[in-house]
């Protein structure tokens, strides 16, 4: 199986408070930093998972932006996309308390223009594509391009809503007109993000909703299946739901999707990080 992902390359900084923070002051705290972002996480656990992966996104002609695509290079996935003049971006991802809580500068990755994107990158069984490319002009109008390209390719197109704070600010309404121009066949969000949206609403056969600690529910026109999470020590919860999405997306039936996503989670949870 061969999946695309579309959507951000950046530096990911993981700070893993061993005390709260204090204003104007310094505390104790473990750090990580490298490859990241949401369509970088699940090339990467895709590939991991026995899958072939290519991850479309645009970086910055910058040390920060050679550094992330050689490790994801070195991790199995193929990067491709326009390297545009300016910065990487770079989200950091404050973990305490068993919660991680992000802020987000995704740099040059919003200014990858339809012109820029190769129908040959398109040549995939799955296109997956982050939620926060469809939140910003011109690459949510990439985006609409790639799920056409790779559809007449045979391939199915996912989505994962992403953070419920950008929708909120995008519009909720606008948003889910958006999705319902996409069609997807698979959509992915968290329990804020699908009561941001409306709740019932489901723009695709299969939803998937994220549910944390508590596992997820997968719901169709015809059930809704409930799976209980993997247990794990729970070190730092940045891009479980990514390691799920591409677990899902690899996975078969919709019981043995859920199971691998389920564990793959787990196993991001686990450690230090997004990447496996």
């Amino acid at each position: 199986m061969r999946i695309a992902t579309l959507g951000d390359v950046l530096l990911d900084v993981v700070v893993l408070l061993a005390e709260p923070l204090a204003a104007g002051g310094d505390v104790r705290a473990s750090n990580r930093a490298g490859a990241g972002g949401q369509a970088a996480n699940v090339a990467a656990w895709a590939v991991e998972l026995g899958a072939e992966a290519r991850c479309i996104a645009k970086r910055g002609d910058d040390p920060t932006g050679e550094l992330v695509a050689r490790e994801l290079g070195v991790r199995g996935v193929e990067v491709v996309g326009p390297v545009g003049e300016g910065d990487t971006g770079i989200v950091v991802s404050i973990v305490e308390a068993g919660d991680r809580s992000l802020a987000s500068d995704r740099g040059v990755a919003p200014t990858f223009a339809p012109e820029e994107l190769d129908a040959a990158w398109l040549a995939c069984d799955v296109l997956h594509l982050s939620g926060y490319a469809l939140l910003r002009e011109p690459i949510a109008a990439t985006a609409l391009l790639a799920a056409r390209l790779a559809r007449e390719r045979g391939a199915r197109v996912s989505v994962d809503v992403a953070a419920w704070t950008e929708i909120r600010r995008y519009g909720p309404v606008q948003f889910r007109e958006l999705l319902d121009e996409l069609a997807p066949d698979v959509l992915f969000a968290t329990e804020a993000e699908w009561e941001l949206l409306g709740g019932a609403y489901l723009p695709a056969p299969v939803g998937v909703l994220k549910r944390g600690a508590r596992g997820c529910t997968v719901i169709t026109e015809d059930a809704k299946l409930d799976f209980a999470a993997v247990d794990a020590e729970v070190v730092d919860p940045t891009g479980a739901g990514d390691a799920l999405a591409a677990g899902f997306l690899v996975g078969g039936s919709l019981e043995e999707a859920a199971r691998r996503g389920l564990e793959a989670a787990a196993r991001c949870v686990a450690k230090v990080g997004s990447p496996p």
